[in-house]
């Protein structure tokens, strides 16, 4: 019998924060050819706008511009990495890297790049991708890569690195096939806030109230399945 395991399968959008909602769609759309599919006010956050700009049918690259982004400088080496090889923050976005079918689009995307007054350096032959670096607005170190076959574990997990990050035997067999999970039908209750755990950061006895809501409370109540403009209305 195959079970069927649940877990993530992929990017459904990416958002990043910006403070010139505009100059970011114009790069996305004339540069990279990303379509602009969503514009509006952001579900529940006044004063936010959100955009999303089409990669795929199931992946989008997002835009959020609060009125608070303004206000917020940027910071090379904490808030930017600013190159591929570049410090930030832990929990930052390092760099963003976007896929094409091969290599021949890859640098087909580098002229469209470059045609549009953009620097690229590259392509760089990783063995496991090919690659080509630039920048975008407001600091954002941006990748285009391709690869020809799904990456290999036994070839570039690295037993060096492994060894240095303490990772067992036991670990690592466990990290390279994660336990099958078949899902409880949408079941499984709140657990108890752990500090040890992650948590979004919201302020503490607003987030611990947010927990105990049930399920069925935010959905109804939170949701916005509704688009802006009613079309064929």
């Amino acid at each position: 019998m195959t079970i069927r395991t649940i877990r993530i399968n992929g990017v459904h959008h990416i958002a990043v924060s910006t403070a010139d909602m505009k100059t970011q769609i114009e790069f996305f759309s004339d540069v990279l050819g990303a379509e602009l599919v969503g514009l509006f006010w952001m579900h529940g956050v006044p004063g936010g706008k959100h955009c999303f700009l089409r990669l795929n049918d199931f992946c989008s690259m997002s835009f959020v511009d609060l009125p608070a982004n303004h206000d917020v400088p940027i910071e090379y080496g904490v808030t930017h990495a600013g190159t591929g090889a570049g410090a930030s923050a832990p929990g930052t976005m390092q760099h963003l890297a976007f896929a094409v079918d091969s290599v021949e689009e890859l640098r087909a995307m580098r002229d469209r790049i470059r045609s549009r007054g953009i620097n690229v350096m590259g392509d760089i032959d990783h063995g496991m991708c090919n690659s080509i670096y630039f920048a975008g607005p407001e600091g954002l170190t941006l990748e285009v890569a391709t690869s020809t076959a799904a990456i290999d574990a036994e070839a570039w997990i690295d037993p060096e690195v492994v060894e240095l990050l303490g990772i067992a035997a036991d670990e690592l067999a466990a990290f390279k096939r994660p336990a099958s999970y078949e899902g409880e039908g949408g079941t499984v209750t709140q657990p108890p806030i752990d500090p040890s755990k992650p948590h979004l950061n919201y302020p503490v006895d607003e987030y611990k109230s947010m927990m105990e809501v049930p399920d069925a409370v935010i959905f109804e109540h939170a949701s916005y399945p509704e688009p802006p403009v009613q079309v064929g209305s």
